[in-house]
C-alpha cells in the first residue's frame, strides 16, 4: 500500500504564486524530473504543489518530501556529487544552488546549456548534453569536438566511468532505429555502439546505476523499465508498469540495484494532483511505493510484479503489489482463467505445472476498479530441465563475477567424451588478445586483466571441433 508522506509548502504572496501557477503548468512535464542526492535515500524531484508547481527534497527514498522552491520555474533539475548542490535548467538558462535548491539560494551561471544536464562523477562536473562540460560547477565550460557524430539526440548520460558516455540518437529519414553512441573520451569522439529497433526496444531516458557500465532506461510503449550491465550493448527487460499514472522520469539510486521512477497524475483542470516515487532496489523487478504529495481523489490504478518470473516446476511466485489509491480489495487471478485465486494483498502463489501463465490483479475502492493484466509473465519449466545458457550437449561455460574488476574466473564442464584444447580471449572487434590452457574436462581458469581496457570481451572454450562463445565485461 502506499504511504502518505508528510508536505511543506514555502509561503509567497499571492501574486507570485499565481505568476508561478501560470508558468510551470502551460510547461507540462518534461523529462529529468527526478534526480538522485549524493546519499543514499536522498532525491530531488519536480513536483506539484496546491498552485503550480515546485522543487522538492527527500532524504527517506521519496517516502516524505519538503516543497524547497515553488515559485523558480524549471524544466529540468540534476544534483550534483556535492551535498547540497542542485542545478536546473529553464530554456537553457542555468542556475545553480549550493543550499538544496532552496528559494534564493538560486545563482546564474550560463545562458546556452541543453536541458539535457548530467552530474560528472566528480564534485562540480556538470555536463550540457554532449556539447560541453564544467569542472567548476557550471561556472565555466569546455567545449566537445563531437567527432563522429550524427543525428538528433534524444537522452544523454554519463557513466561512473570517467571520460564514458553515452547519448541516444535519431537519424533523419530512418524511422525504424534508434542509434545508442558511445564516448571515451568525454564526447571528444563518438561513435555508435549499438542499433536498436524502436518498436523492440525504445530508449527514452537513460540513468546510470552504481557501477561501470550499468545503465537503466525507461520507455514509452508500453511503460517498461530496461536494464544493461555492458554499457548499454543488450538490454534485458525488467518491469513493465501499469498505465493510469504518468511515469515521468527514472533515476538510478546509490545503492546496488536502486532505481526509482517518478509518477505523476493530475485530473479536472488541474483540481486534482497527485505525486508518487517508486523505489527498488532489485533492479526495477519490484517497488515500494510512495506517495510525497496529494491534492484532491486519488487514483485507481493496479501495479504488481514478481522478483521472480521463471524457473522449475513447482514454482513458487511472491507477488509485490505497488497499486495507488484508496484500495478496499484486491482480486488475485494466476492463471487468467477468470477465477479469483487470491483476495490476499502481497500474495504468494505456486505454480505445480510447466507453461506460461498471464497474472491478473483487480483492484476495487468504494466506486471503481482497475485491472492490471501481464501476458505470459510467469514461465514455468520441467522439474530437471536446465537453462538454454548452460544447455549445450552437457556443455557448461560461464564466469564470474561479470562485470568484473580486473580479475575475473572461468569455469567450464564438458562431457568425458570430450577434450578441452585451450580458452581464447577477443575484444569487441574481434582480435585475438589472450589464450588460457584448458586442458580437463571440468577445470577454473583464471584472467588477470590488468592493463586491458574496460569493455565488452568475448571468451571462447575450444572442445574438439566445438566452439562455445560467452561475453564478459570489464569495469575499472
Amino acid at each position: 500500500m502506499l504511504k502518505q508522506g508528510v508536505n511543506t509548502t514555502w509561503k509567497r504572496t499571492l501574486l507570485l504564486l499565481l505568476v508561478c501557477s501560470c508558468i510551470t503548468t502551460s510547461l507540462a512535464f518534461a523529462d529529468y524530473h527526478i534526480t538522485r542526492g549524493p546519499d543514499i535515500g536522498e532525491i530531488y524531484f519536480v513536483g506539484p504543489t496546491v498552485t503550480g508547481e515546485g522543487i522538492y527534497y527527500s532524504t527517506d527514498f521519496g517516502e516524505t518530501a519538503v516543497c524547497m522552491d515553488s515559485i523558480t520555474p524549471v524544466i529540468s533539475i540534476c544534483a550534483d556529487k556535492t551535498p547540497g548542490v542542485l542545478y536546473y535548467d529553464y530554456f537553457d538558462n542555468l542556475f545553480v544552488s549550493f543550499n538544496y535548491g532552496q528559494y534564493g539560494s538560486w545563482i546564474f551561471r550560463d545562458a546556452d546549456v541543453s536541458y539535457k544536464i548530467s552530474s560528472g562523477t566528480n564534485e562540480g562536473y556538470l555536463f550540457s548534453g554532449i556539447m560541453k562540460h564544467s569542472e567548476n560547477y557550471g561556472l565555466n565550460f569546455i567545449p566537445h569536438n563531437c567527432a563522429g557524430f550524427m543525428g538528433n539526440v534524444t537522452a544523454t548520460e554519463i557513466d561512473n566511468q570517467n571520460g564514458v558516455g553515452y547519448a541516444n540518437v535519431h537519424i533523419t529519414g530512418i524511422n525504424d532505429s534508434t542509434y545508442l553512441f558511445i564516448t571515451y573520451d568525454n564526447y571528444d569522439s563518438l561513435c555508435i555502439h549499438s542499433v536498436f529497433n524502436v518498436d523492440e526496444n525504445p530508449i527514452r531516458d537513460l540513468s546510470r546505476g552504481t557501477e561501470y557500465g550499468e545503465l537503466y532506461n525507461f520507455a514509452d510503449s508500453p511503460k517498461r523499465l530496461s536494464y544493461s550491465y555492458d554499457y548499454g550493448e543488450t538490454w534485458e527487460l525488467h518491469n513493465i508498469l501499469n498505465y493510469g499514472l504518468d511515469y515521468k522520469d527514472m533515476v538510478g539510486g546509490r545503492q546496488e540495484g536502486e532505481v526509482y521512477i517518478y509518477g505523476y497524475y493530475d485530473a479536472n483542470m488541474l483540481t486534482i494532483l497527485h505525486s508518487y516515487i517508486f523505489h527498488s532496489t532489485d533492479y526495477g523487478k519490484t517497488f515500494k511505493a510512495y506517495h510525497p504529495f496529494s491534492k484532491g481523489e486519488e487514483p485507481l490504478v493496479a501495479n504488481f510484479s514478481s522478483a521472480v518470473t521463471e524457473g522449475n516446476a513447482p514454482l513458487s511466485v511472491s507477488f509485490c503489489n505497488y497499486s495507488a489509491g484508496n484500495i478496499q480489495s484486491y482480486e488475485w487471478d494466476f492463471d487468467n482463467d477468470g477465477v479469483v485465486d487470491s483476495y490476499e494483498e502481497e500474495p504468494e502463489y505456486t505454480y505445480q505445472d510447466t507453461g506460461y501463465y498471464s497474472v491478473k490483479l483487480t483492484v476495487y475502492d468504494t466506486d471503481e476498479s482497475d485491472e492490471f493484466l501481464r501476458e505470459n509473465y510467469i514461465h514455468v519449466i520441467g522439474p530437471n530441465a536446465v537453462d538454454e545458457e548452460t544447455d549445450n550437449s552437457g556443455i557448461i561455460l560461464n564466469n564470474k563475477p561479470n562485470p568484473f574488476k580486473n580479475n575475473t574466473s572461468i569455469s567450464y564442464e564438458i562431457p568425458l567424451n570430450m577434450h578441452a584444447v585451450y580458452i581464447e580471449i577477443y575484444n569487441i572487434k574481434g582480435q585475438l588478445i589472450k589464450q588460457l590452457s584448458a586442458n580437463n574436462n571440468q577445470s577454473l581458469v583464471e584472467w588477470n586483466a590488468e592493463g586491458f581496457a574496460p569493455g565488452i570481451y568475448l571468451y571462447k572454450l575450444i572442445i574438439d571441433d566445438k566452439e562455445i562463445i560467452k561475453k564478459m565485461v570489464l569495469m575499472r
